[in-house]
């Protein structure tokens, strides 16, 4: 499995920092579960964020501390005294590795879908937070998802198959993140149905008039 598509630095920071709501911390915690090259980006942040706090206790920080820090993460120049890091336990033989496949209560043959239309399947995976809104989603080969744009972020995590967002291309493991500056329409490819796992904070923004008037009994 070659992973193209990874966490952004602000969002892997945010997560390090223990400041994301519970569903983005879903998303970003099962794709650390299948990408060893975000693992070590994580361990590398924890590490250059505990350097920062021990600098801190003995001299106050200058303005230039935060920006050093992201240079550091930038050129890959390691902190001191840095452990290896420690991958997170691998998925096995899982389709769903965890934490998500605990939010679930099983793997993909235990899981219980619910129609969408034009063959499509969601479960809805509640969470503490209100902020976001976290399905799996399971989209027919070679269909696409009606187009939209968003009121919010979306990140998105391939878990079976995989699909085609304009000339790039999500398998397992990939994470795409969009945003309101993104108008798009996702294409399953046609070798086998796509299951992603999908949070947003905001309802989706289609195109198409017939979605929009439905959307509401979808919930998306």
């Amino acid at each position: 499995m070659s992973i193209q598509h990874h966490i952004s630095d602000e969002l892997l920071l945010s997560y390090a920092a223990g400041d994301l709501a519970e569903g983005w911390s879903i998303a970003i915690a099962t794709h650390l579960a299948l990408c060893p090259s975000c693992r070590r980006r994580l361990d590398f942040m924890e590490h250059a964020g505990g350097e920062m706090l021990e600098m801190a206790c003995d001299e106050p920080a200058d303005d230039g501390s935060w920006e050093a820090m992201k240079a550091r993460l930038s050129d890959g120049t390691p902190p001191s005294a840095r452990e290896p890091a420690k991958p997170a336990a691998p998925a096995g033989d899982a389709v769903i590795p965890e934490p998500l496949r605990s939010y679930l209560g099983g793997d993909l043959a235990d899981l219980k879908w619910k129609a969408l239309g034009r063959g499509a399947y969601h479960i809805r995976i509640p969470t503490s937070d209100r902020e976001t809104s976290v399905r799996l989603l399971r989209i027919p080969a070679g269909k696409p998802v009606p187009e939209h744009s968003h009121g919010g972020r979306e990140l998105t995590l391939v878990l079976k198959g995989s699909f085609q967002d304009g000339q790039s291309l999500f398998k397992r493991g990939d994470l795409e993140e969009a945003d309101e500056s993104m108008q798009h329409q996702p294409v399953a490819t046609p070798d086998e149905d796509c299951i992603c796992l999908a949070v947003t904070d905001a309802p989706l923004k289609f195109r198409s008039l017939l979605v929009r008037l439905v959307q509401p009994m979808l919930g998306i």
